[in-house]
């Protein structure tokens, strides 16, 4: 009777002991199945995410939600021209974690009109997934700025060079409201850029505004839309331009001198050298169309291992046929390495 009493307290134990396993196994189960679901659904909510910040369905996502960096385009024409489109596309490429924005003073806002446009450099542009196409509304832009008096009263038909200075305008307008960089639509992006605030040298002691990259409403970008106004003159050609940038640094610095900054801090402004986006100067221009400069790749790449972009001086350039494909030239090479869905699209 005893050994029977003692064979049924040892089954009350193997079995107890079995129900507190099986009771943890289904606990630890659940909870790691919870773990799963919850894990799931973040990285299904982090993808829309990522798929809502660069769907170019949803064409109105604007800098202040996003910075990023930001092209302009101050005449009328839905038009981008081949290095236009290139300069965007080069951006987007090397950098694919930021959303690039093309303002466009023609684009009324007809998202629908503009997707159905057979105008090639649009449908290249609504085919990069960082890209944003917006319209830019210069009154809005201008408001809450020293800028929007001077606009109101200035006569585009009486300015000698109005494309270019309300270019010059809107840039740091852009970056006053944004914050971000701020890229001619003439540059090509070469290496990632980093959201820091930078001027860059064009040659000995002066700078240039076809590269800005600025926090928003920073002081330095303020003056210089003081200054815009109050030195206002669109006859100069580069005053309200590189010269406004130039003259602006050296207050913001205390120093004639800007050279002494190259590659330096100036307050929180750093000061890069012309390598960074002018390795070529302006009066060399057709040395970036020249038929067989392009020998090896490495060679390209060493000429401009220091340069995050180029500038193509359009201005100069523009005025000219300047064949890329089948060139050798160092802008084939720039558009078939950086932009080539641009490059495809280039007429033989």
């Amino acid at each position: 009777m005893a050994e029977g009493l003692g064979l049924q307290k040892q089954w009350l134990v193997c079995i107890t002991v079995g129900l507190l396993i099986l009771l943890l196994y289904w606990k630890v189960q659940l909870r790691w199945a919870s773990s799963e679901l919850q894990s799931s659904t973040n990285e299904k909510t982090q993808n829309v995410d990522v798929m809502r910040a660069f769907n170019p369905e949803e064409p109105f996502l604007y800098p202040d939600k996003e910075p990023g960096i930001m092209f302009v385009e101050t005449s009328n024409s839905l038009k981008p021209s081949e290095l236009t489109v290139c300069a965007i596309e080069s951006a987007a490429r090397t950098n694919p974690g930021k959303h690039v924005y093309y303002f466009m003073k023609g684009f009324n806002g007809n998202l629908s009109a503009l997707k159905e446009s057979s105008q090639k450099g649009i449908q290249l542009l609504f085919s990069f997934h960082n890209v944003t196409l917006l319209p830019l509304n210069l009154e809005e832009l201008f408001t809450k700025t020293p800028l929007l008096d001077w606009y109101k009263k200035t006569d585009p038909e009486k300015e000698k060079y109005w494309v270019h200075v309300l270019s010059d305008a809107c840039r740091i307008a852009l970056l006053w409201k944004y914050g971000g960089i701020y890229l001619d639509t003439d540059v090509i992006s070469l290496k990632p850029l980093e959201f820091i605030n930078f001027t860059c040298e064009q040659s000995d002691n002066y700078a240039n505004g076809a590269a800005l990259g600025f926090s928003r409403n920073h002081s330095f970008i303020r003056d210089c839309m003081i200054d815009y106004v109050e030195n206002y003159d669109g006859d100069r050609w580069g005053w309200q331009g590189p010269d406004l940038i130039t003259r602006m640094l050296k207050k913001w610095c205390r120093s004639e001198k800007l050279n002494d900054f190259l590659n330096q801090k100036c307050q929180d402004v750093t000061f890069f050298p012309k390598d960074w986006f002018y390795p070529i100067s302006y009066m060399n221009w057709k040395v970036y169309f020249q038929n067989d400069t392009w020998k090896k790749n490495s060679s390209v790449e060493d000429n401009f291992a220091n340069s995050r972009g180029v500038h193509i001086w359009n201005f100069l350039s523009g005025r000219q046929s300047n064949p890329i494909k089948e060139t050798r030239s160092y802008m084939e090479y720039f558009f078939k390495n950086y932009c080539p869905t641009t490059y495809g699209a280039l007429e033989q």
